[in-house]
C-alpha cells in the first residue's frame, strides 16, 4: 500500500482524485516554464541631456565648419590655377625661425655678461710683474750693450744702412733689415 496514490484530502475514488491531481500538476508545469520574469532587468533611462551630448556636437560642427573653410579655400585657389593660364608662383617666402633662439639669446647673454665680469676683475687687478724694474733693467743691458760694442752707434747705423742696399739682377735697389749684432 505504500507505493499507491495517498491524497492530501479523504475521497471516494483515488483514481479520478489522482488524475485531477496530475492534470493540476501539468498546468501548473505550463504556467512556470511560460511564466516572464516580474523583475526589471534594464538600465536606468538615461536623462536626455546625457543623450544629447552636446560638447560631441560642437566639436563635430567646428569641425566641419573648419573642412567647409578649408574646401572654399581649396576651390578659391583652383579657380585662380584655372583663371592664370598656367603660370607658376615659385616664390616661396620663409621666415627661418630657430626653435632655440631664445634659449641661444640667453646663453649669449650670460656669456656676455660673465666676460664683463672677468673684464672688470682683470682690470681692477694690479700686475703682479713688476714692469718699472724691468724696463730699468731693460735700459742698463742696452747701455751696456753699447758701451762694450767695437763701433759706436752712429757708426754702426750707418754702416748697416750701406750694406742692405744692394742692386737687383733687374738693375733695382732693395733694402733688406738684416740684424747684425
Amino acid at each position: 500500500m505504500h507505493r499507491s496514490y495517498q491524497p492530501l484530502k479523504p475521497v471516494t475514488n483515488r483514481y479520478l482524485q489522482q488524475k485531477w491531481d496530475q492534470e493540476n500538476f501539468d498546468n501548473h508545469r505550463k504556467k512556470v516554464t511560460s511564466v516572464l520574469p516580474a523583475v526589471d532587468t534594464k538600465g536606468t533611462k538615461t536623462p536626455s541631456h546625457m543623450q544629447l551630448k552636446l560638447k560631441k556636437m560642437q566639436l563635430q560642427d567646428e569641425r566641419l565648419s573648419v573642412i567647409d573653410r578649408d574646401n572654399r579655400l581649396l576651390a578659391s585657389r583652383l579657380a585662380s590655377i584655372v583663371c592664370s593660364r598656367g603660370l607658376v608662383e615659385h616664390c616661396n617666402h620663409y621666415h627661418i625661425k630657430s626653435l632655440n633662439a631664445d634659449r641661444r639669446r640667453q646663453e649669449l647673454q650670460s656669456v656676455g655678461r660673465q666676460n664683463m665680469d672677468i673684464f672688470r676683475r682683470l682690470s681692477s687687478r694690479q700686475s703682479e710683474y713688476r714692469r718699472q724694474v724691468w724696463l730699468e733693467d731693460w735700459e742698463r743691458t742696452v747701455r751696456l750693450r753699447e758701451d762694450i760694442s767695437r763701433y759706436p752707434p752712429l757708426f754702426r747705423d750707418k754702416q748697416q744702412q750701406k750694406g742692405n742696399k744692394r742692386v737687383t739682377k733687374n738693375g733695382r735697389k732693395s733694402d733688406k733689415n738684416l740684424m747684425k749684432m
